[in-house]
């Protein structure tokens, strides 16, 4: 398993100058941003052949662990109101599900030229609003929106299959899949195939009191990319606040909180010991969005914390 970093943290700078930071802290992979107007991948000049960024990340010896198109996959599902339209050329709601269904299916093309294996991303949700059933006819709303699930992203997941590369969905709020059970619905609609799996980031269940562990264990095969975020229920204000505050992140009375890996209520002995046990050993991608410590802080803390805790080789049969 390796330790990566999700370089969006650093989008104002240049991509080679982010290689050259992470590289000597340690790092040895990087999860980059696909969508447009990031300053690190421009997915147009890899479709035409470029790929001077790959090369030039091999040079401070790192890889490319994922694509991360997250902005253009909210718009496939929603919401498709004021909130998105500053990701996409239009506010027309069906210019933005066509843009974001085009540029997820460019994605996958990317990564496929890149040799990349995962793209990670939103899938969005049309009916995020009506998970808590009330009126009465949230429910049906509710069950109508999977539908539209599975028609747009089985037309995206064919285009997927067709170059080989996984998709990725990071379990979160705003999802139509946030927690364990609509994980598994996810799975369901889409007829469990193989291009549809997870970016598993331990925090979003956190806020929801639910252990990350049952989720590894229940889906492991399905694990394809994780996120190496912790979170924090802070023990004096979630008694006031609340598992779902609301505000600003750099609010210090939120009852929750995202934080840095080690920082949090994230018990990450359990954490990496049950994706080795379910054969997971690829990527702990660090994001960043610890509103307590600067960004250099974070990124030499998480790798400082996480290195040591590395299982570098499972065991595999019995020595005693």
């Amino acid at each position: 398993m390796k330790i990566g970093i999700f370089t969006v943290l650093y989008n104002e700078k240049p991509l080679e100058e982010v290689a050259k930071y992470v590289s000597s802290l340690g790092y040895e992979m990087v999860e980059l941003p696909a969508w447009p107007g990031n300053n690190h991948l421009d997915i147009g000049k890899i479709l035409k052949g470029d790929t001077s960024a790959k090369k030039m990340l091999r040079r401070y010896s790192l890889e490319i662990s994922a694509l991360n198109n997250a902005l253009p996959g909210q718009m496939v599902l929603g919401p498709l109101d004021e909130s998105t339209d500053e990701w996409a050329p239009s506010k027309n709601p069906q210019e933005k599900i066509k843009f974001g269904m085009e540029q997820m299916k460019k994605a996958a093309q990317a990564a496929s030229e890149l040799e990349v294996p995962v793209v990670n991303g939103f899938v969005g949700s049309s009916v995020w609003d009506k998970w808590y059933i009330f009126p009465p006819k949230n429910e049906q709303m509710y069950e109508r929106g999977w539908q539209v699930f599975a028609e747009r992203w089985g037309k995206i997941l064919d285009h997927f299959k067709r170059y080989g590369v996984k998709f990725a969905l990071e379990v979160h709020p705003t999802q139509i899949a946030y927690n364990i059970e609509t994980a598994e619905r996810a799975l369901k609609e889409l007829d469990y195939r193989e291009e549809f799996g997870f970016n598993f980031d331990p925090s979003h269940l956190i806020w929801q009191l639910i252990d990350p562990v049952i989720f590894i264990k229940k889906f492991g095969k399905q694990i394809y990319h994780t996120h190496a975020k912790d979170a924090e229920l802070q023990e004096d204000e979630v008694r006031r606040s609340g598992v779902i505050p609301t505000g600003s992140w750099m609010r210090p009375d939120r009852g929750f909180r995202f934080r840095v890996p080690g920082w949090g209520n994230v018990n990450w002995r359990r954490f990496i010991t049950a994706l080795v046990s379910v054969g997971y050993d690829y990527v702990l991608s660090f994001e960043h969005e610890d509103p307590v410590m600067s960004r250099e802080d974070g990124c030499e803390k998480a790798i400082h914390y996480l290195k040591p805790l590395i299982i570098k080789k499972p065991l595999n049969q019995v020595w005693w």
